[in-house]
């Protein structure tokens, strides 16, 4: 199977059976978002959503989280993986939302990846859930789900190449919902440990699965 028909396969799939595809993080707008993928690195979207509720209300907008210290955020924060530096993260994130953005949340990934705690992954999960730009964030589902099934290369050691190997045969308008199909199908079906290979619809044209039923 040639790549251009596998990944026609595999994104026929998607669209079938699972057309609406979303990140699993709890958010109202721009702001909350990007706290929540700030502490997201590293921890599941289940703790994360358990933990934003309170720290939305006590920090609801840039100008509130600006103005904590260390010692005010970190409670809130505690049970988060690496709650020390995502302290720091969020409250210079904040800060320098309010000195360089007026308060406002921008959507380009180079004035994103300026703010702490916010590198490209970060930068293209803002774009992409918030305005559905055509960008691509690698974590290791979307990594590990896009060599399987051969859609991505094993020779792309790099997060970047195999963003710009998938950005490449994608179609643009589909790119912002693969993003969320590749994870939602590493989260639940193909996991790095005992993926559910009886149970996955993409057996056909899983490059793992043909290795691993020989």
């Amino acid at each position: 199977m040639i790549k251009k028909e596998r990944y026609a396969k595999v994104l026929e799939y998607f669209q079938t059976h699972m057309p609406v595809a979303e990140t699993e993080l709890t958010y109202q707008n721009p702001f909350e978002l990007l706290v929540a993928v700030i502490l997201s690195a590293q921890c599941t979207d289940k703790r994360v959503n358990l933990t934003t509720p309170s720290i939305f209300e006590k920090y609801p907008t840039p100008e509130t989280m600006a103005k904590a210290n260390f010692e005010d955020l970190f409670p809130f924060i505690k049970s988060i993986s690496y709650p020390n530096n995502k302290t720091k993260h969020l409250i210079g994130m904040s800060q320098l939302l309010m000195s360089d953005f007026d308060g406002e949340v921008p959507m380009t990934i180079a004035e994103l990846i300026r703010l702490p705690g916010v590198g490209r992954k970060t930068a293209n999960v803002i774009t992409s859930v918030w305005d559905n730009q055509p960008n691509m964030a690698v974590d290791t589902h979307v990594n590990r789900v896009s060599k399987r099934l051969g859609l991505v290369p094993m020779t792309a050691t790099t997060p970047l190449a195999v963003e710009k190997s998938l950005i490449k045969n994608i179609p643009t308008a589909l790119v912002h919902t693969a993003h969320h199909w590749l994870i939602l199908h590493g989260r639940y079906t193909c996991m790095a440990r005992s993926p559910k290979c009886k149970a996955c619809g993409l057996q056909a044209f899983c490059k793992y699965y043909e290795k691993a039923s020989k």
